[in-house]
């Protein structure tokens, strides 16, 4: 018999939108095809304009480099202003947080966590089967990555 995830019986979050995940820390949100389309559609501008504009590449060795938000000085989301202001496009890694696999992996990480996000812990009760899907989102939707670059 094989043991049951730590969330099992479900988890309880609602977003507070308080930033908190948004802004203070450095990090990446990740981007996909789909997330581009998106935030191009949000933006009203073409996909190649947004990633110039809102992006960058990030190596993480082995030539490939993987494709993410900026962020301001500060570590603020690019997208962030008194709120994300791109709310209604924002893309995978945000709307699911905080089921990430990273947080999900151990009811220890989903503490630490939990210690800087209001809305974890409390709110709708987000059933195994509800998180088991939005972690599968992610492996539907890659994020995008080049190889053979150097510039970030």
């Amino acid at each position: 018999m094989s043991k049951q995830p730590f969330y099992a019986e479900g988890l309880r979050f609602s977003c507070v939108r308080c930033s908190a995940c948004c802004r203070y820390e450095s990090g990446y949100v990740f981007l996909s095809e789909k997330d581009l389309d998106l935030l191009a559609a949000v933006q009203h501008i073409g996909k190649a304009e947004l990633i110039k504009t809102y992006c960058r590449w990030v190596a993480f060795g082995g030539g490939v480099e993987y494709l993410s938000l900026k962020e301001k000085t500060g570590y603020d989301c690019i997208f962030w202003q008194e709120g994300c202001t791109v709310y209604d496009g924002r893309p995978l890694q945000c709307r699911n947080f905080p089921f990430w696999d990273s947080i999900m992996v151990s009811a220890e990480a989903w503490n630490m966590a939990k210690s800087g996000c209001p809305g974890m812990g409390k709110g709708a009760l987000h059933t195994m089967a509800q998180i088991e899907a939005r972690l599968e989102e992610r492996l539907a939707e890659p994020v995008l990555t080049r190889s053979g670059k150097t510039e970030v």
